[in-house]
């Protein structure tokens, strides 16, 4: 560009802003500034440049701040509303261009450029994208839905789930990164609003490999790639550019917000089935005269005004149901008419939380679940163990059902139990899994001293929890947790009653549910001292039992989705919309015993519920008696609430009656909806 035209784009820009700020220049005005790159000039005009930078052909800059040839962040600080990116190339192709801008995913204009320090990562839907280029395959235009991957991390092809249409396989819009420092991704993405979506996701930008080493070449481009990886990763093409120019801007803020819901979150619902978010704030820039905000939804916008002269706070209602809210606040005045915050699919509904062990992860062992996921399931932040991925990630997400250890990961069950809420009720559900596998009780442990400590499990979940906003408001809480105790019942019921305890202090409105283990350790049904104690945990601790003896998909310690978490989704569903929904209560529960009494060669068990059961072929076998040779003959169901055993002979000397249940699939006892007998040994009278 010539230097005229570029001084005129300066010079047009620096008026714009002056206009939009009226008579109070903003911290940025005196700030360095640089002109835009030749095909952004019309995009950017109104905003301010924050960074740029000629990129090299190699970069080591982990853990240090790259050398921008204009840095004017400090000024800038939190002063901005939305933010642009302008990279211009000129290679094989000729000059290229890219400018693109969205609404802000930090709050810091020092966050706005490479990511190369440790714990910086951002990887989240980002609203209101806006793309022009002139490469082709861009799509261009405003209004779209973006996704940026922004961290110095190493990082792995495996999707996240979040982003429609993403591949597994390859890298592109939704790969994962490791906890490996040294390679670095900076990309932004086109993405489909809501999942699923016809929408294909590619890149608009990317710059790799400026965090690893000097040896190595950055890869980056333009669109998406066609003769590899879509977003440019292990491309190594920086040289075969003669020009690689990335500017950030970020526009001027005319107001500071202090409230305003994320994207995509759920809200609580009270007992009037709904929920009053606030927005608040107070005008920074004169020339405005008042703000507006319309809450568009459920076929209807409400309108809200406020002038600027004071702080505003306005607490919109929503409903509760299967549509979302889009929030839109605007800052008005003579010639000034700016969207200044907009936020999407925002619903009101209700939150669970899952904890335990690898079937409270309920990974993708056999089986898909993704047919469960729904844009009305949502999660917050991130399951991993990994305290410096899961910190960074504090935004709202859907929920998934196949992947662990994801932003929004929720396991197969619990998303076949959101689902059926869902449809059943109407009502959105949020789902916050922080299970772990193979750990006992005492890992999951509060650190009273520092709750939110991330280097511990229970200071990841509550950090979500307490993050956004649903820490005393969850609904339920599900524990599946034991199978590493390896039958130990007292050392299990000791942290199962010292995690209740603290929970109840801070989720202090929950229901908690409880699981039989179906074995105690993984691929033993024999031991029975540890299910036992659970088995009693229903009157001695307040919480609903919960049963797995008739899921038949048992691999001997997880379960396939079909006939495994499916089925136990569905069996919590039943449980969770008899306690919480007024659902019915006839054959819900699970088959629990009250006393074993003998009579000649017959013992009968009654049952704490006359709900008819079904006893399945074989049963017999998964009965044994304590200190009698005896076996079990038959079982049989008797009407009024009672199983009646035929033995072997007489009992003498038995003093407990076990029913242990039945490794992998086999034979079970059953209620209505399927739920399995639970174990047990009680003592014959």
């Amino acid at each position: 560009m010539p230097r005229s035209a570029r001084f005129r784009a300066f010079l047009t820009t620096i008026l714009t802003t002056a206009a939009v700020l009226g008579a109070a220049p903003s911290s940025s005005t005196a700030a360095t500034t640089a002109p835009a790159a030749a095909g952004c000039d019309a995009a950017a005009a109104g905003y301010t440049t924050a960074l740029q930078i000629n990129l090299p052909t190699s970069a080591s800059w982990l853990n240090t701040t790259p050398p921008y040839t204009v840095n004017n962040t400090a000024a800038i600080g939190s002063n901005f509303d939305r933010v642009g990116y302008c990279l211009e190339l000129n290679g094989p192709q000729g000059v290229q261009w890219v400018w693109t801008a969205m609404a802000p995913f930090t709050s810091d204009a020092r966050r706005l450029g490479l990511q190369t320090s440790t714990g910086q990562i951002f990887r989240q839907q980002v609203g209101d994208l806006e793309v022009a280029s002139n490469v082709a395959g861009v799509t261009t235009g405003t209004g779209q839905t973006g996704y940026v991957e922004m961290w110095p991390n190493r990082y792995d092809k495996v999707a996240s789930g979040q982003v429609p249409n993403a591949s597994e396989s390859t890298y592109d819009a939704d790969d994962s990164p490791t906890t490996v420092l040294g390679h670095g991704s900076f990309q932004i993405h086109q993405i489909g609003a809501t999942k699923p979506s016809s929408v294909p996701a590619k890149p608009v930008l990317s710059i790799n490999r400026f965090s690893e080493s000097t040896s190595n070449v950055l890869a980056l481009g333009i669109g998406a790639n066609t003769s590899g990886a879509p977003d440019w990763t292990l491309t190594d093409n920086a040289a075969t550019y003669t020009q690689r120019k990335l500017t950030v801007y970020a526009r001027p803020s005319l107001v500071k917000l202090t409230d305003m819901p994320q994207d995509l979150k759920l809200i609580p619902r009270d007992s009037q089935n709904g929920a009053n978010p606030a927005v608040a704030g107070e005008v920074t820039a004169a020339g405005v005269d008042q703000v507006e905000l319309r809450v568009t939804g459920h076929g209807e916008t409400q309108t809200f005004t406020a002038p600027a002269s004071a702080p505003f706070r306005f607490t919109p209602r929503i409903e509760a149901g299967l549509w979302d809210y889009t929030f839109e606040l605007r800052a008005t005045g003579p010639g000034i008419d700016r969207v200044v915050a907009r936020r999407t699919g925002i619903v009101s509904g209700d939150v669970y939380v899952v904890q335990g062990q690898s079937n409270a992860q309920a990974a993708k062992y056999a089986g898909a679940a993704n047919v469960e996921e729904s844009r009305y399931l949502r999660s917050f932040g991130s399951a991993t163990v990994e305290s410096s991925l899961s910190g960074p990630d504090r935004v709202w997400h859907y929920a998934t059902g196949d992947i662990t250890k994801q932003p929004g990961s929720a396991g197969q069950w619990a998303i076949r139990m959101g689902r059926r809420i869902v449809d059943t009720y109407g009502v959105p559900v949020a789902l916050f899994n922080g299970a772990h596998g193979g750990k006992p009780a005492s890992f999951f442990q509060r650190n009273d001293t520092t709750p939110n400590d991330l280097t511990t499990n229970y200071g990841r979940l509550r950090s979500r929890l307490q993050a956004s906003g649903v820490l005393s408001k969850v609904k339920g809480v599900f524990w599946y947790q034991g199978e590493s105790e390896s039958d130990n019942a007292a050392v299990h019921i000791s942290g199962t009653t010292s995690l209740l305890a603290d929970w109840r202090t801070e989720m202090t409105t929950a229901k908690y549910f409880v699981y039989q283990v179906r074995t105690s350790p993984c691929q033993n049904t024999t031991t029975i001292n540890l299910r036992e104690a659970q088995r009693k945990l229903g009157p001695s601790h307040g919480v609903t039992l919960l049963s797995t003896t008739s899921l038949s998909g048992h691999d001997g310690c997880h379960y396939a989705y079909a006939d495994g978490y499916r089925e136990m989704g569905d069996q919590t569903f039943a449980v969770v919309a008899r306690e919480l929904y007024d659902g019915p209560s006839a054959g819900v529960a699970p088959p629990n015993p009250a006393s074993v009494t003998q009579s000649g060669n017959t013992l009968t068990v009654k049952l704490r519920s006359t709900d008819p059961l079904t006893v399945e072929a074989g049963v017999r076998a998964d009965f044994r008696l304590v200190g009698s040779t005896v076996t079990v003959s038959s079982v049989a169901y008797e009407a009024g609430g009672s199983l009646k055993l035929t033995l072997s002979g007489t009992p003498t000397g038995a003093t407990a009656l076990v029913y242990q249940g039945h490794l992998k699939s086999g034979p079970a006892i059953t209620n209505a909806t399927g739920t399995g007998l639970l174990a047990f040994s009680l003592a014959i009278s």
